[in-house]
């Protein structure tokens, strides 16, 4: 009983935190963030766990984690759009990804500025605790046996792929694809999630340049 109990809340958490922000909700653009940080608050005060238990602490910050993180994205943006994308488009017909959402950030600059520094707290810093800290966390105490990591992992990622359907099957294959690379860093360096922190907003600041400077 208290082990269904803990697939029951365990599913309800991951459910609040990946459909209130879709949900609309709260109306004002990113506040959702507010609540849905809120809840894993006192969802992780329940088990006398905080933010640190997610692999995040300001003690825990390196210098290393901006170089080796920019370092990443760098790669992975290169290797996506200049690699992965144009060899399956030539495999499949594949929709670029939806990015109508996106159109009054072309030649924008308050508007890309704004956009820019909600990426950095947003896609970087928010994203990064609720899926890779919070959600992997959550899953990989469900998961019983040697694969708890690995299946979490990918159930994980999974997760946060089909959080940007938004962006189309294209965005789902790109997220899922980056996704993978932000927690693998994360991991490696021993569950400190600044790293993946850094990847990921720096990955999104080059994709939401190239937006602005009308290359896509």
């Amino acid at each position: 009983m208290k082990i269904f109990k803990e697939i029951l809340l365990t599913l309800f958490a991951i459910a609040f935190v990946t459909l209130v922000p879709q949900s609309g909700i709260v109306p004002l653009p990113f506040a959702y963030s507010i609540p849905v940080l809120l809840f894993i608050w006192i969802f992780l005060k329940q088990y006398k766990e905080n933010f640190t238990s997610l692999g995040f602490s300001f003690k825990r910050f390196e210098i290393k984690a901006v170089a080796v993180g920019t370092v990443t994205a760098i790669g992975l943006f290169v290797f996506l759009n200049y690699a992965f994308f144009p060899l399956l488009a030539k495999i499949v017909k594949l929709v670029p990804a939806e990015l109508g959402d996106y159109n009054k950030l072309r030649h924008n600059t308050p508007f890309y500025l704004f956009i820019l520094v909600m990426g950095w707290i947003v896609g970087g810093f928010y994203e990064e605790v609720v899926f890779h800290g919070f959600i992997f966390t959550r899953l990989e105490k469900l998961v019983p046996g040697k694969f708890a990591v690995t299946i979490s992992f990918w159930l994980t990622n999974i997760i946060f792929a089909l959080y940007h359907v938004q962006l189309g099957t294209a965005g789902v294959i790109n997220a899922f694809i980056a996704g993978i690379a932000y927690h693998s860093l994360m991991l490696r360096y021993k569950r400190n999630i600044w790293y993946s922190i850094f990847c990921h907003a720096v990955f999104d600041t080059i994709a939401l340049t190239f937006i602005y400077l009308g290359y896509w």
